[in-house]
């Protein structure tokens, strides 16, 4: 697996449901997803998902169980810092203000988010 985590929005779609509810097989998922969607094309995608070393299953009666194995921190992390870089120039104050500005924010999350802010070290300072 590539240290750089990069999903298909359709892939991302099968992550998510699979990260939500900690498994599934391919008619959980798909139903989850749309039950529009071909039965075969969410096992295509959880196949794909599988040889990249994402997902893995275990059999389960007649059909395959599958589960995440990347976590959604670590596909959060890449899909986040693409963001910041190709959208707000590596800028951390307008991804901030963007995140932030969109969004209700409840008392008790902003100081949680202060909380963050000020552990962070400030370029140039030691960390302690």
């Amino acid at each position: 697996m590539s240290k750089e985590t990069h999903f298909s929005e359709r892939e991302l779609d099968v992550m998510s449901v699979l990260w939500r509810e900690g498994s599934g097989t391919v008619a959980e998922v798909r139903e989850a997803l749309d039950p529009e969607l071909g039965y075969t094309s969410v096992l295509k995608f959880l196949q794909i998902l599988e040889e990249k070393g994402h997902v893995r299953h275990e059999q389960e009666g007649r059909a395959y169980r599958y589960f995440p194995v990347t976590p959604a921190e670590t596909a959060g992390r890449s899909a986040l810092g693409r963001v910041v870089e190709k959208i707000f120039h590596g800028s951390a104050e307008l991804t901030l203000a963007r995140l932030v500005k969109d969004r209700p924010v409840s008392p008790e999350e902003l100081e949680r988010m202060r909380k963050i802010l000020a552990e962070i070290p400030v370029d140039g300072e030691a960390e302690s």
